[in-house]
């Protein structure tokens, strides 16, 4: 460790520089050689480097979503090229070039934040070993030596010996419970911080190699932290167990407020988001304008909770617009026609289904409608012109067996089979 820190020694002056300028402010409050003001110089430092860092933090999302959605692709060229590893790589990196995506990307925040990690690590291992190191000059050192962080000193660490221990004026006990106490947070921390990203953060539509992966260094990166740990000055803990925390608040704004698409937590914001539109009936933020808008150039590229959003608009009567505002739609699922019928989401009169009748109903019914219907039609005469129909011989009725007035069918007696009876032979006498 001590090698790999002395290669960012051409950046350890600046931060000395600025861990004494944080220390000023902090010893002018809780005193110069208190622990306090020391380590939250250490804090301040870890603030004001990730506040440098949050442009790459936003690439870096960029980017692991871009990855994300060339998994699929990446598969597919695997399988193609698995006996061919060169031809397998020239294609990746095609790929790669086509979508302007870069798999270092994902990493730019940590690679960014190593020099001055180990560069503070330098400083902390001089600062335990006695010498001066940038603009930390023989008084500075020594104010930082008297700091001690609940009992341990600031360049102690867990493996050091009880001798080089009591020199800073501690017991190895003390230093041992606060430095365990540390990393357990830190690799807490960092475990739910990877855990959060996993179960809330990912699509769930996709399930690629990458993410079996993601989930294995949601088990290393704790354990790495837990054995390279035990190496590390009670200061450099402080730093890392501060970057952690700001990490995993940093992935708890993202993820609230700007989700993966296709997972859970999209769904959660997007049901949120629907809520606050129904009852403002607009987009206030303009940050929710831009995924609105997002969401509705995809048109059908949408998923399940997409899709669901815009139906949700459209049942409390609004309509995303392509601006990403939002605008009360007159198809409505809410509204109603004017004669009070129930329409749906684009306005068309809902289809109703008739009731089933039974057997009786259904024959009385084609029964009265045949006989509305013949009182409805004008009658016509078979006699001739001028004769009154009341003239009409009385067996005409009866030739042919002719049907009952009106068309309807005659009813069954009883003892007689229903529909329509055979005329009867005439009797011989």
């Amino acid at each position: 460790m001590d090698t790999i820190a002395s290669l960012f020694s051409f950046i350890t002056t600046p931060v000395s520089w600025v861990i004494v300028q944080f220390h000023s402010v902090y010893g002018a409050l809780f005193g110069p050689d208190t622990g306090w003001a020391w380590g939250l110089s250490i804090v301040s430092l870890v603030i004001l480097i990730r506040i440098c860092l949050i442009p790459l933090f936003v690439k870096q999302i960029k980017a692991t979503r871009a990855m994300q959605t060339l998994q699929p692709e990446m598969k597919k060229i695997q399988e193609r090229y698995k006996n061919d590893k060169q031809r397998q790589s020239e294609e990746m990196m095609k790929l790669y070039k086509e979508t302007g995506t870069n798999p270092l990307s994902s990493c730019l925040p940590i690679l960014a934040q190593s020099p001055f990690f180990f560069a503070l690590y330098h400083v902390l291992n001089a600062i335990a070993s006695g010498d001066t190191i940038g603009v930390i000059n023989q008084s500075l050192l020594q104010s930082a030596q008297k700091a001690h962080i609940v009992g341990a000193p600031l360049a102690a660490k867990f493996t050091d010996s009880a001798s080089k221990v009591e020199a800073l004026g501690a017991s190895l006990t003390d230093v041992r419970v606060v430095t365990a106490i540390m990393i357990v947070m830190m690799s807490a921390s960092q475990f739910f911080t990877q855990r959060q990203l996993m179960t809330k953060n990912v699509d769930t539509t996709v399930k690629t190699p990458f993410m079996q992966q993601q989930k294995m260094l949601m088990y290393v990166f704790p354990v790495m932290f837990a054995v390279f740990g035990i190496n590390f000055p009670v200061g450099v803990l402080v730093y890392w167990l501060t970057t952690n925390v700001w990490t995993m608040g940093q992935q708890m704004y993202v993820i609230h407020n700007n989700p993966t698409p296709g997972s859970k937590a999209q769904a959660s914001y997007l049901d949120r988001l629907t809520k606050h539109v129904t009852q403002h009936d607009k987009v206030s933020k303009r940050r929710d304008r831009a995924i609105v808008k997002a969401i509705v150039a995809k048109g059908r590229d949408r998923n399940e909770f997409e899709r669901k959003f815009i139906n949700g608009l459209s049942k409390a009567g609004l309509a995303a617009q392509a601006d990403g505002t939002v605008i009360k739609s007159d198809t409505a699922a809410a509204a109603q026609a004017e004669d009070g019928t129930p329409t749906t989401a684009v306005g068309t009169p809902k289809r109703q289904q008739p009731k089933r009748q039974s057997k009786s109903q259904r024959q009385h019914g084609v029964a009265g409608g045949a006989k509305a219907a013949d009182e409805n039609e004008p009658k016509t005469s078979l006699t001739k012109s001028g004769e009154p129909e009341d003239a009409k011989p009385a067996t005409a009725a009866k030739k042919g067996g002719a049907k009952p007035a009106g068309g309807t069918r005659s009813k069954a007696q009883s003892g007689q089979r229903k529909g329509p009876q055979r005329p009867k032979s005439p009797s011989k006498k």
